[in-house]
């Protein structure tokens, strides 16, 4: 579960994200939507602890930044960030360390398999593509198994094949009660998967809704998506 709770984050005069509230119960897919600047990427650094803010962010009922969330808490960055010195293996090895995860290795090869990098092991992170970048930070936000799982435009640059086994991974994780939080310009991709909607727009949250809500206003999400930041709807927070 993710309870996010009056966050607020200031950058000086400006207030990227205003007084945002809401609660991710376990197994659920919500999708995060809003325009460029809406404050998405804002509110998920926050999530993970990079960002400094205003506000209470609890992740199976503990802190954000308390020990036991990080350690349950999963980020697939927009950007992916590599040392450019290890290998593609060398940074599952280095994640291992870090969580100090046991008899790893075919859990890394297993993921290394499915999204098609086995052959990419011993590439450096200076090296890679970018779909093998997004790719390999797929599988190191996957690698320590996480009850909690950020996913910030995780579709840019990848395959098909990618893609598909990305939405089974998402699929499993959440019929296993994971909480998955995933924000995206592209409305299609995850059209099949989500269960709640978060729509930003200017730092706020314009709507939150249910697949159920949506299906019973008989409009699509997309078609709710620009009514509510073009400016045609209400634009009142549920």
């Amino acid at each position: 579960m993710l309870e996010v709770s009056h966050y607020t984050k200031r950058y000086g005069n400006t207030v990227a994200c205003d007084d945002l509230s809401f609660t991710l119960p376990d197994g659920s897919v919500t999708v995060l939507l809003g325009p460029n600047g809406a404050g998405k990427s804002t509110l998920m650094k926050g999530i993970t602890g990079f960002l400094r803010f205003e506000g209470k962010i609890l992740v199976n009922g503990k802190p954000n930044n308390a020990p036991e969330s990080r350690r349950t808490l999963g980020y697939i960055p927009e950007i992916p960030s590599f040392y450019p010195n290890l290998t593609v293996w060398e940074h599952m090895e280095f994640v291992a360390r870090a969580y100090r995860l046991q008899d790893y290795q075919a859990r890394a090869e297993a993921l290394l398999e499915r999204f098609s990098l086995t052959e990419h092991k011993k590439k450096l992170g200076s090296a890679l593509s970018k779909g093998m970048a997004q790719k390999l930070s797929i599988c190191l936000g996957l690698f320590t198994e996480p009850t909690v799982l950020l996913l910030d435009e995780p579709f840019i640059g990848l395959d098909p094949h990618a893609i598909k086994e990305l939405k089974h991974v998402m699929e499993a994780l959440r019929n296993q009660g994971a909480t998955l939080l995933v924000s995206t310009h592209i409305i299609e991709s995850v059209d099949m998967l989500w269960d709640r909607a978060v729509i930003m727009q200017k730092g706020t949250i314009r709507r939150t809704l249910t697949r159920e809500e949506l299906r019973s206003g008989g409009a699509s999400l997309e078609e709710l998506f620009f009514e509510i930041t073009e400016g045609a709807a209400s634009g009142t927070e549920e």
